[in-house]
């Protein structure tokens, strides 16, 4: 599906500036879940069943948060290093299947006053913006060719 035309890009300075900031969210996302593995990180997953949590599949959280940060922190390196419209659509997809999931877990995060679900609206929003700018070439593919000699 081709993606609307954008009437208006914006520069490359403002793409940064929105580009750097989801940057920083997912790394420092990344890195504060392992920091806090055995607080707040595992706090956050206080409503999966018992059963997923004890016994044989005790280490089930532990794997849910670090698996987590792991995505988290190879997109925050994309955004930076490759950004683009897959990492766009990319973060996107990450980030509607972690809200779906913790919506699952602990749907009163929705009501919750930082917002740690309602965040990831303008985040969407953010990242839709960013897709639909006009994407710059590849470095490759303006370096001129060099011609095969005869």
């Amino acid at each position: 599906m081709p993606l609307p035309p954008v009437h208006h890009p914006m520069n490359a300075a403002q793409q940064r500036l929105l580009r750097y900031s989801l940057v920083a969210v997912w790394l420092a996302t990344a890195l504060v879940s392992v920091w806090e593995l055995h607080g707040q990180s595992r706090e956050l997953l206080a409503g999966l069943p018992a059963a997923w949590t004890t016994g044989s599949l005790a280490w089930v959280p532990t794997a849910a948060i670090l698996g987590g940060a792991a995505a988290d922190g190879v997109l925050g390196l994309w955004l930076a290093l490759r950004p683009g419209r897959a990492a766009y659509l990319a973060a996107l997809a990450l980030m509607a299947a972690m809200t779906v999931l913790a919506t699952a877990v602990h749907p009163a995060w929705w009501l919750h006053p930082f917002g740690p679900l309602t965040k990831n609206l303008p985040i969407a929003a953010i990242l839709w913006v960013l897709l639909l700018q006009p994407q710059a070439p590849r470095a490759a593919a303006r370096q001129p060719t060099v011609a095969a000699r005869s």
